[in-house]
């Protein structure tokens, strides 16, 4: 398999697993495109190597960048956007990790602890197993939650990047 064929099947690859993961199929090759490329690449090659409107980049783009794993670069004497994506592998699962909470366990947490928590009136065994059930699911979440927390703050002090370095 010749250079371009491989990067190419790891961009579609990438995409497909971006849908698994709930990200949008563009989004996750755009960011498959900018970790394999080993320097910063213009909006306008991203558009063209990917086949995509320059409306889809730049939301993209703009997603990924609000996820603080891709990254606007300058260059000196050029007036075209060029970005990269975060290249150390720890610092992007951190990243992910810190987003996904933000977006998706801490609201489900909200709700969580709302159901969970309402005045049982009638006290039938129904109600009763739902309070039950939703507690214990808000309480599991919420031990997963601080895991994730606690591995996230790990990896971004010095000690615990110095253990993660030893570790490797």
């Amino acid at each position: 398999m010749k250079f371009k064929e491989a990067k190419n099947k790891f961009v579609q690859t990438w995409g497909a697993l971006g849908s698994q993961w709930g990200i949008n199929k563009t989004m996750a090759q755009i960011h498959a495109l900018l970790m394999v490329s080993n320097e910063a690449v213009s909006m306008e090659d991203i558009m063209d190597e990917l086949q995509i409107s320059r409306g889809n980049a730049s939301m993209n783009l703009r997603a990924l960048m609000d996820w603080g794993i891709v990254y606007k670069e300058y260059k000196a004497g050029e007036r075209r956007e060029f970005f990269t994506a975060e290249k150390d592998l720890d610092e992007l699962a951190s990243k992910i990790a810190r987003e996904r909470s933000k977006r998706e366990i801490k609201p489900a947490l909200k709700i969580l602890k709302e159901v969970s928590t309402i005045e049982v009136t009638e006290s039938s065994a129904e109600e009763k197993h739902f309070v039950d059930q939703t507690s214990k699911l808000y309480d599991f979440v919420l031990k997963a939650d601080n895991m994730l927390d606690k591995m996230t703050e790990f990896n971004e002090n010095w000690l615990g990047r110095l253990v993660l370095k030893i570790m490797k």
